[in-house]
């Protein structure tokens, strides 16, 4: 199983976040993780990341359900940013939300691949690095 060099949680739960980053460290999923309590926060700080000249982070995952900025609006914003600035970016909606309507709205989104229900498992994470889900 390979190892990427870091990932981006946009969460406002903190139970869910310590959790998730435990999680990652225990696989060895990742070097570093990036966290955002709220969309606009993630994309303030993403976007100062390419605007740097650095690299956004390969994997997000997002909350749907957040203050401020939700995941619906991150994701909107995110669209609008240059290809060639997010198209080595893969988002995983973190979600305990099994709404059939929220399953189908991912589908508007090409940078959205999957939809992970909470809370998230070893399992999902290993899947992600596999290749599994991308």
């Amino acid at each position: 199983m390979k190892k990427i060099e870091s990932c981006c949680i946009i969460d406002d739960d903190p139970i869910f976040i310590y959790g998730t980053k435990r999680l990652m460290k225990e696989i060895d999923f990742c070097d570093s993780i990036m966290v955002y309590n709220n969309g606009q926060d993630a994309l303030d700080g993403l976007l100062e990341l390419s605007e740097s000249g650095q690299k956004i982070p390969p994997y997000i995952f997002l909350d749907l359900n957040m203050p401020i900025m939700d995941g619906w609006e991150f994701l909107e914003q995110f669209s609008k940013i240059p290809s060639n600035k997010i198209k080595k970016t893969t988002i995983f909606i973190i979600s305990s939300s099994v709404d059939p309507r929220d399953l189908e709205k991912v589908k508007n989104y090409k940078a959205v691949n999957n939809y992970i229900l909470k809370p998230i498992t070893p399992t999902d994470l290993e899947t992600v690095l596999n290749g599994a889900m991308v």
